[in-house]
């Protein structure tokens, strides 16, 4: 029992990461380390990611509405997670790198699904097209970040996993 409550805090705590590191970036447009982060928690973690992104997706509902944005967090970041955790026997900065990035630079692609539906394929391809340039930024902000932080970014949420006894699923 006690174990189950110190994972459910540490997966609390880091999906409040989530949220804390956006927001703390969130006068560069798309440049974050969220993907980064749901990298590593899904190397370390496995499925059990998903309890930090969905941490995460909640409290940004909470923060920014609930409006059609917000739909598209309830899947892109299972899509991050998903092909983290398949990956997961790959691990090294480049792989890393590569997934984060070419998540980065369809994140706005991924977005404009629900634009699409709702609003037709007018309206979906429009947004696509009105968020390259932000979608190119994205990728290199995201490359950079895998670059830069993956391997002590990892070392530190690893020694964590470790110390608290928690097992990937």
């Amino acid at each position: 029992m006690q174990q189950k409550t110190q994972e459910m805090v540490v997966f609390a705590f880091l999906g409040a990461i989530l949220v804390v590191v956006q927001f703390a970036l969130s006068s560069l447009p798309n440049v974050e380390v969220v993907s980064l982060l749901v990298y590593i928690y899904a190397k370390v973690f496995g499925k059990k990611a998903l309890i930090p992104v969905y941490v995460f997706v909640l409290i940004e509902g909470l923060i920014y509405g609930f409006t059609i944005w917000w739909i598209t967090y309830l899947y892109v970041w299972d899509i991050l997670v998903l092909v983290s955790i398949l990956t997961k026997n790959k691990d090294s900065v480049p792989v890393c790198a590569l997934v984060t990035s070419l998540f980065g630079l369809s994140f706005g692609l991924l977005c404009s699904i629900p634009t699409f539906l709702i609003g037709g394929p007018g309206a979906g391809i429009s947004f696509f097209l009105a968020g390259i340039s932000f979608d190119i930024a994205h990728f290199a902000g995201n490359t950079l970040a895998a670059l830069l932080l993956y391997k002590p970014l990892y070392a530190v949420i690893s020694m964590l996993a470790n110390k608290m006894h928690i097992s990937a699923a």
